[in-house]
């Protein structure tokens, strides 16, 4: 029997709570809906409520045409259920006027109704410029964009480098070996692609020039299996928050330690979920919601550990599942959110 066929069932008897809708509306900061132009949205929003989501952030809006057709597409069948980010390609950075003819593109995206901008992990990794080099989180010509983002008042979500892990060599000690193995494009060869530390550490300084701008670090900023760096990543940083998209699983498995973090910083953390399936979504309820014990993940290449239940006051449900993301988005319908 090969390891990817192993799947144990649970000897443990121990109580089970299956939720398929959240306790409270919620708003998702991070999916990706690369249909938007065309999709059939009623089938969509029946789905959405039928988790209790109120809102979904579609980050990826892209330009020009697209952007325009997605626009269209929500304001004339869903336009209080859906809110758009832009994407920029950073590969025209060489060409003349890139600054400005992007600030204006934020500026335009912004009358049009974008509420953000989503930063893609290429940049930083694989993004190159007209000599091949590879483009900095912190090029110092991409400055103005930041500042943009500020001024207009809409949030940057960046998601930069991947998990540690994918630098690390592939061997028995490597707790992403089975994802490495079955997604094997996802190893960051240090040979031949910058550190993560290196990767890091230019995102952060984007943080630290840009004081004005808020940040989403996507994923917990890849430090949810170090709750401490996280911690104190937030309280050098004020104008970050952070979200649980695909990095619920880290949570999940340290449920002391993950409980008393988002209690401390509830005000900083929003729901995303990133990939969409409707089903994956009762593990994230179920963690924040529940003090269920020794349950498995929806994604054995994520996590082969089991998961454990928050159980989180309602005070913080309410502010990791929409109170965070109405102050961060005045643009939502806050009607949405009337508790029954």
């Amino acid at each position: 029997m090969d390891i990817e066929e192993y799947e144990p069932k649970s000897s443990l008897v121990v109580p089970e709570t299956l939720l398929k809708r959240a306790k409270y509306p919620f708003v998702d900061v991070h999916n990706h809906q690369f249909d938007m132009p065309i999709k059939d949205l009623s089938k969509l929003v029946a789905e959405m409520d039928s988790l209790n989501m109120a809102f979904m952030v579609n980050l990826s809006g892209f330009r020009g045409m697209y952007l325009s057709q997605s626009l269209k597409n929500i304001n004339e069948n869903a336009p209080t259920r859906f809110g758009l980010f832009l994407n920029i390609d950073f590969e025209k950075i060489d060409e003349e006027d890139f600054a400005e003819n992007n600030v204006q593109l934020i500026a335009d995206a912004v009358d049009q109704g974008v509420i953000g901008l989503k930063v893609y992990k290429s940049l930083g990794l694989t993004d190159r410029d007209v000599n091949g080099q590879r483009i900095s989180i912190d090029d110092p010509r991409l400055d103005p964009i930041w500042e943009a983002c500020g001024t207009y008042g809409i949030p940057v979500l960046i998601h930069s480098g991947e998990p540690a892990s994918f630098w690390a060599p592939k061997d028995r000690f490597n707790e992403r070996w089975l994802e490495l193995r079955q997604k094997p494009g996802r190893y960051r060869d240090p040979a031949s692609n910058p550190s993560f530390e290196a990767v890091m550490a230019e995102q952060h300084h984007i943080f630290e020039k840009h004081p004005n701008t808020t940040f989403i670090n996507a994923h917990l900023g890849w430090m949810g299996g170090d709750l401490d760096q996280l911690s104190a990543h937030l309280d050098r940083y004020p104008n970050v928050v952070t979200e649980i998209g695909a990095v619920l699983a880290e949570l999940g498995r340290q449920p002391r330690r993950a409980r008393a973090f988002l209690i401390a910083y509830g005000d900083r953390i929003l729901f995303g979920k990133d990939s969409y399936n409707v089903q994956e979504y009762y593990t994230y309820f179920r963690v924040l919601e529940t003090a269920d014990e020794y349950f498995p993940y929806y994604r054995k290449r994520h996590a082969h550990w089991r998961m454990y239940g928050l159980d989180l006051p309602d005070s913080i449900l309410q502010k990791i599942y929409y109170k965070n993301a109405l102050k961060l988005f005045p643009k939502i319908d806050s009607s949405l959110f009337k508790l029954e």
